[in-house]
């Protein structure tokens, strides 16, 4: 059991790894924080499918805390949570369907959406246009990058790691 751990351990900080060499592989940076990279999320995701939700969530978390690191976009305290650990650990919302990685994949991207827009609204109202909704501007300025980050991760899937893993090893990649 122990060695158990110590692979899931392991291997966790190699995917945290992966993921933020690909966060600086960027097609899109929007301009008050967020962006679209070459499919970072897709390593903790991957994670999280093998090892669980929960496990996914800590790695996402670690993830989320070294993009704060990195690039920092900080208004409020509650808003680096939100924007931070917490909406990067909702990756790990991906390990609550098994091997179905392609129902993993947009839900665990969603949970992030979800922290941002809660974000968005609460602490970035203030960018909004005059005349629209803070909601909606939330909306639409992280759907913005995360949609296409969110065909990407599909794409990177599907056309690069499908072919270099197959369904019976285990690898937590399925149909």
């Amino acid at each position: 059991m122990r060695r158990q751990n110590l692979s899931a351990f392991i291997e966790g900080a190699l995917m945290i790894g992966i993921a933020t060499i690909l966060s600086f592989f960027k097609v899109f940076q929007a301009p008050y924080g967020g962006s679209v990279t070459l499919g970072s999320m897709v390593p903790i995701i991957l994670y999280s499918v093998r090892h669980g939700a929960s496990r996914g969530f800590f790695a996402g978390t670690v993830y989320g805390l070294l993009q704060l690191m990195i690039e920092p976009f900080i208004v409020h305290p509650v808003q680096v949570i939100l924007d931070y650990p917490l909406a990067f650990g909702m990756l790990g919302f991906a390990g609550l369907f098994g091997r179905r990685i392609y129902l993993g994949i947009p839900v665990g991207i969603l949970g992030r959406f979800l922290s941002h827009l809660l974000s968005g609204v609460i602490f970035f109202y203030s960018y909004a246009p005059e005349g629209m909704s803070p909601l909606v501007y939330s909306v639409l300025y992280n759907g913005g990058y995360l949609l296409p980050e969110l065909v990407i991760s599909l794409l990177v899937l599907r056309f690069v790691l499908y072919r270099f893993i197959r369904k019976d090893e285990g690898c937590g990649v399925s149909d």
